[in-house]
Formats: structure tokens, C-alpha cells, sequence
């Protein structure tokens, strides 16, 4: 029988229940997922993948702790938001709170989608991260696999990065939107000044 495995890293334990580690956020993605999206990345993954777009975001320690709550407020102050995308670092590994927070938006009419580098099988097995399956249940597209460089997409035609990930579209709606290139970038300028790269080539890049 398959056991759950211990969290990758004891800061997991450090953060407060209703609050997520992030690594950074930006609002009105375009090259994220299906629309206009914020884009939540959460700190922690202990996969380190040769070639990954975002090595800050393999530590678990904390960086930017923020309530479920309070996301979600900004999230929904952007009125061209009109979905999410969990991405990483390991959006599974922090579970519980962005299963809270996709409930918060779904409510207000966004759609969730989220990155990961488990498999679908893997998520649905009993050696998932705790509160898979209740991420899962509100997530409208997952891509799931990890990047392999080996293997790397460069096209703009591919809404993947690597030939192994797969799309999974669990909201039937949502099946002839999977248009957004994995090779596109775009420079988010922040109000202090630091630029946020996202995307295939850029990663996410503080700057």
C-alpha cells in the first residue's frame, strides 16, 4: 500500500493555516493560460529539473506570506482578471490553501488552472500531497508532468513546454481555448519599479 510522503521541507509546517508561500504575483497575464489571468507562483518544489524557467522557487523557506483571503481580494479588484493559474515552484504542495482560493474566485465566475510537475496519476494516488484531490475537484485545466529539457518544446504553437506534459481539460468549456503559446513572454513592470519576466523564455525573472 502506497503512504502519503512526509512534506518535502519543514518551513511547509511554518506556514499558518489560511495563508500561501508565494514566490510572486501578477495580474492580467496573457501567456499563462486561456484569457486575461493572474497568476499566482508559490515558493517550494524539490524537484530542482535541469533547465527549470524558475530555480528561486525550488526553497522552501518562507518568502511572501500571504492570507487566502487577501489574495483573493486582489485577485478580484482587477476586473480583466478573468481566471487564475497556480504555477511554481509546486502548486500541490500548498494544496489546501489554493483549493481555498480557487473556491473564493469560482465564486465570483473565474476559472482555475494550474501547473504541476506530478503526473494526474500521481495526484490521484494515495502518495499524493495532502489535499490533492481537493484541488483537483475545483481546477477547470491542470498541466500536469515535469519539465524535461530533453525533451523541450520550442514552438509557438504548443501550450506545453516539454513533449511529456500533458493538458488535462476537466471543464468542457474551456476545450477549444487551449491557444496560449509556451514560447511567448511578457515584462510585468511593478510599482516599485522591478520588472517580472514570465513565460517560456523568460521564466519568471525579478528584476
Amino acid at each position: 500500500m502506497e503512504t502519503k510522503p512526509p512534506n518535502p521541507s519543514p518551513e511547509l509546517t511554518e506556514i499558518p493555516p489560511g495563508y500561501l508561500n508565494i514566490m510572486g504575483y501578477v495580474d492580467e497575464s496573457e501567456v499563462n493560460g486561456p484569457g486575461c489571468r493572474a497568476v499566482v507562483w508559490v515558493q517550494g518544489c524539490p524537484r530542482e529539473c535541469p533547465g527549470c524557467f524558475n530555480p528561486e522557487s525550488w526553497s522552501f523557506d518562507l518568502n511572501q506570506l500571504i492570507s487566502v483571503d487577501t489574495l483573493a481580494e486582489k485577485i478580484l479588484s482587477k476586473p480583466r482578471n478573468t481566471g487564475v493559474t497556480f504555477s511554481g515552484g509546486e502548486p500541490f504542495w500548498q494544496a489546501s490553501a489554493l483549493a481555498s482560493l480557487a473556491r473564493k474566485v469560482k465564486a465570483a465566475g473565474l476559472n482555475v488552472m494550474s501547473f504541476t510537475g506530478f503526473t494526474l496519476k500521481q495526484l490521484q494516488s494515495n502518495s499524493a500531497p495532502p489535499d490533492s484531490q481537493a484541488l483537483l475537484e475545483q481546477l477547470d485545466i491542470l498541466i500536469d508532468g515535469p519539465f524535461v529539457q530533453s525533451l523541450a518544446i520550442n514552438s509557438p504553437n504548443s501550450p506545453v513546454s516539454s513533449s511529456n506534459q500533458q493538458v488535462r481539460v476537466f471543464n468542457p468549456a474551456f476545450a477549444e481555448q487551449i491557444t496560449w503559446a509556451s514560447d511567448q513572454i511578457e515584462v510585468h513592470i511593478l510599482k516599485d519599479g522591478s520588472r517580472i519576466v514570465t513565460g517560456y523564455q523568460g521564466g519568471l525573472e525579478l528584476m
